[in-house]
């Protein structure tokens, strides 16, 4: 049974996972029916505690990586020696409850008011709260041009693949395989640095709004190459996997 333990004004409250999509071999999305929800902002994240038979207690924060609207739902990447995720990614299933609280964030936050181009920079599962600005984007039919910039590590390791995949997409999106391609593979097959973001972000003159997103390393390059290329620092926004904040 959920808590009642407060948080401010946030309280923890029972989530039943409704739905259940594998997106890659080690990463799951898990659809949530959160107990009093009253929606989320395109960015915000979940507080998720699991409680064992003996009382032993973790929490760990998820990206919400659905659009304010759609049913909230977390994806998850498991890690070997994690004390959540193996849970989450390998036995949770339909019907099954847990502990979550939230939405929580206010300044990793996309609305389609915001001003300028839309860049979204992602590494591996840094991907999720960027999807659901992109879902936020189509949903809202906003006109704001928008750019996707996305490392991984091989092709298999992309994150829903598929659906960055719609040719119907609003968003373009640019994608860079760092450890291995497929064959015939006509894309960028590095690590993100200045250089690369030379030559796929927007122009700094355009005065874009960018999210980066992903593991510390990751930001801190990808945010000194923002920078470094004109961009003003309280325009880059980012997220180091429960971190955010201006570079």
């Amino acid at each position: 049974m959920a808590g009642t333990a407060v948080l401010g004004r946030l309280i923890w409250a029972t989530a039943t996972v409704v739905a259940v999509t594998q997106e890659t071999p080690s990463v799951r999305t898990l659809v949530l029916d959160i107990d009093g929800w009253d929606g989320h902002r395109a960015g915000q994240h979940l507080d998720v505690r699991l409680t064992a038979e003996h009382g032993y207690r973790a929490e760990r924060a998820y990206s919400i990586a659905t659009a304010p609207g759609e049913p909230p739902a977390i994806t998850v990447e498991r890690l070997d020696d994690g004390e959540v995720s193996p849970y989450l990614t390998e036995v949770v299933r339909p019907g099954d409850a847990f502990d979550v609280r939230g939405p929580i964030g206010g300044y990793f936050i996309w609305e389609p008011e915001s001003e300028g181009p839309l860049l979204l920079v992602g590494g591996g599962s840094g991907i999720v709260p960027l999807r659901a600005m992109l879902r936020h984007h189509r949903r809202s039919r906003s006109q704001i041009p928008t750019r996707l910039l996305l490392s991984a590590r091989t092709q298999e390791d992309v994150i829903y693949r598929e659906e960055l995949e719609q040719p119907d997409s609003e968003a373009e999106v640019v994608l860079t395989l760092t450890r291995a391609q497929p064959p015939g593979w006509t894309g960028y097959a590095q690590r993100v640095d200045t250089e690369l973001l030379r030559k796929t972000v927007w122009p700094a003159a355009e005065e874009p709004l960018a999210f980066v997103c992903g593991p510390t390393s990751f930001v801190e390059a990808v945010a000194s190459g923002l920078i470094e290329l004109g961009y003003e620092p309280g325009r880059v926004k980012t997220e180091r996997f429960g971190a955010t904040g201006s570079p």
